[in-house]
């Protein structure tokens, strides 16, 4: 199994040191955000400071930015950093696209599939030297000049994942992506039943196997040193799941577990201003049931208790301000539990295939 420390996109020289500190601790990739603040600019940082670690977006709204502006910057940090990122795509909700982007809504899954597409499109252009001539529902693409094109890396393609919530974006991600980010939000039950099942029928739909998509989980993780540490991370999940309990987009997790009432009482919460209530209202064992709760010496088993067979990458989803080093002493304990998926794609005809 392989493990993801997120990295601040607050404070560029955190950023920078923050990676260089979780490839020291053997950390397996470092992603940041895109929420108050942008992906890029931190990982760019992290680039030119790193050596073996993988770096990707976690993730980058794709809508706003035309599938080109996207390549490029993607071309780049690729680049920089040797061949070491991947691109982590994201659809946002409607009320974000039309409200804070300006952007027309439109069905995210079936653009979200074109956009891929167009990505790899203007991708395999520049490294190939083939005619640029992508149409879709939702891009059509045809030229990239010279002045415009940058010039082929002879790196392996960039991988690309797409975080996915409902059935439909789901099954999206098991036809075209090379790796399916999922929210944090979640049960190992949920993931076994809904999830996966659903990730399948896209695999089955364009006759790839388990073990040619990465399934990456976000993972909450209330951990520490002692249990003094392990209580106060705790506080910071709780209130992080009682958020997402207030969400009616990701009900469909309570749904299962008989919890659709608990979201119920805290949808209005939000709406009132009365945040710090709401974390009150979520018990321990519903804290137990969504994140890895325990000290530095039991993480490597609960997280095999949790995802053993079910996911290859663990995306840590803890505060940004946490050190990475601490961990790293347990690291080595979680990337020994096997892993169904195999890699990623080598060959830019390969990579272009799980596109079409």
């Amino acid at each position: 199994m392989r493990v993801a420390f997120h990295i601040p996109n607050d404070d560029l020289r955190a950023a920078q040191a923050a990676a260089v500190a979780a490839e020291a601790a053997g950390f397996d990739g470092v992603v940041a955000l895109e929420n108050a603040h942008g992906p890029i600019p931190p990982l760019s940082v992290a680039a030119l400071a790193t050596e073996r670690v993988q770096l990707g977006t976690a993730v980058a709204i794709a809508f706003p930015r035309s599938p080109t502006i996207t390549a490029h910057f993607a071309w780049d940090l690729h680049k920089a950093s040797g061949g070491r990122f991947y691109l982590g795509l994201g659809s946002q909700v409607k009320g974000h696209n039309e409200r804070r982007y300006g952007l027309e809504w439109t069905p995210p899954a079936p653009r979200m599939r074109d956009y891929i597409g167009a990505v790899r499109a203007v991708w395999r252009a520049w490294e190939t030297g083939e005619k640029l001539d992508y149409h879709s529902d939702a891009y059509t693409l045809t030229l990239t000049t010279p002045n415009f094109s940058p010039k082929p890396m002879g790196l392996p393609p960039i991988p690309i994942a797409m975080s996915a919530v409902g059935p439909v974006m789901l099954r999206v991600a098991g036809e075209v992506a090379d790796g399916v980010r999922l929210h944090p939000f979640s049960t190992r039950r949920y993931l076994a039943e809904v999830s996966l099942p659903r990730i399948q029928v896209g695999l089955d739909k364009t006759g790839r196997g388990r073990e040619q998509i990465e399934v990456v989980c976000g993972a909450f993780m209330a951990t520490g040193k002692d249990d003094e540490a392990v209580a106060k991370m705790r506080e910071y999940i709780r209130f992080r799941i009682s958020f997402y309990c207030s969400t009616r987009a990701y009900w469909d997790v309570l749904r299962l577990h008989d919890m659709e009432e608990l979201g119920e009482k805290l949808r209005p919460y939000p709406a009132a201003g009365r945040w710090s209530e709401m974390a009150a209202l979520i018990p321990d064992d519903v804290v137990d049931l969504f994140a890895i709760v325990g000290r530095h010496d039991e993480l490597a088993a609960k997280v095999r208790a949790k995802y053993e067979g079910l996911a290859d990458t663990l995306s840590l989803f803890i505060p940004t301000d946490t050190a990475p080093g601490p961990l790293g002493e347990v690291m080595q304990d979680i990337q020994k539990i096997p892993m169904r998926f195999g890699g990623y794609p080598t060959d830019w005809s390969a990579s272009q295939a799980s596109a079409a």
